[in-house]
């Protein structure tokens, strides 16, 4: 070991940098004494980046033209147009959900539950109008099913999550045909799920919750049933939790679909469909 010492502590004066000059200093062996430990760097801490991840959130909720000020509140306020007193009754509640069609495509949906009919809206956020309404009569709807999604075992294009199903006029499947053409509209159900940004936003959120959908759905299809019945079918409504089934194998389209969110209202570079 090597320690500092003064050069006045030993040694005979001399010339410059001698000992004895002032000032200077020698570099003399040392005794004993603890053995020199370099500092120990503190434990590695793992940091998160949450302000990054907020962020980009943010960020890709801005994309979506459903949550830009005021396009929610212009959209619920106009979609009640579509809704025929004589047919529907009134609106009991408005939902913004997203689709599942029988080829696992997403699609932007607000949905309309009133005191007859389950409204599901094509509305396009951009133009702010409706270009295309589904009609379903809740006298008609005979299960509603929920559970998680399930995919043939050799399907490629999968997805996860919970989601929930309608089926109407005692129908559980549709044909061959049907399941088989992705621009069949003729399919006896419909498949929601929730809005991918459902919890991106407090004040929208409350219109994206898929479980208290399916609560105020379920009682307003019993209402109807009970007031309305059908004649030479038996009422009710058999409400199960069980898989959502989704017969896609390649998926392709859906994949392309999905991947680009081509069934929602967003920003696409510098322009917006």
């Amino acid at each position: 070991m090597l320690q500092l010492r003064d050069a006045d502590e030993s040694g005979p004066a001399g010339g410059p940098g001698s000992p004895g000059s002032p000032g200077a200093a020698t570099l003399v062996p040392g005794g004993a004494g603890p053995p020199f430990e370099p500092a120990v760097p503190p434990a590695r801490q793992t940091l998160r980046p949450l302000s990054v991840r907020t962020a980009g959130r943010a960020g890709r909720l801005r994309q979506y033209f459903v949550f830009r000020p005021g396009t929610i509140e212009q959209a619920v306020s106009e979609i009640r147009v579509v809704v025929l007193p004589a047919e529907d009754g009134e609106v009991q509640s408005v939902w913004l959900l997203t689709e599942i069609d029988h080829w696992n495509n997403e699609k932007e949906r607000l949905v309309l539950i009133t005191d007859w009919s389950l409204l599901v809206c094509k509305y396009n956020f951009i133009s702010l109008q409706c270009q295309h309404v589904t009609r379903i009569a809740l006298s008609a709807v005979d299960t509603i099913s929920v559970g998680e999604f399930q995919f043939p075992p050799k399907s490629l294009n999968k997805r996860e999550g919970v989601g929930i199903r309608i089926q109407w006029d005692k129908q559980s499947r549709a044909s061959f045909i049907n399941r088989w053409n992705p621009w069949s509209t003729n399919i006896p159900y419909v498949t929601f799920t929730e809005h991918p940004m459902a919890d991106a936003d407090e004040k929208i959120s409350s219109l994206c919750r898929l479980e208290n959908f399916q609560t105020q759905l379920i009682q307003a299809v019993k209402k109807a049933h009970k007031e309305g019945p059908v004649p030479g079918s038996a009422n009710g409504v058999l409400v199960l939790e069980r898989p959502i089934l989704i017969e896609t194998y390649l998926g392709l389209m859906s994949f392309i679909n999905n991947e680009a969110k081509l069934g929602y209202s967003m920003t696409r570079g510098k322009i917006g469909f």
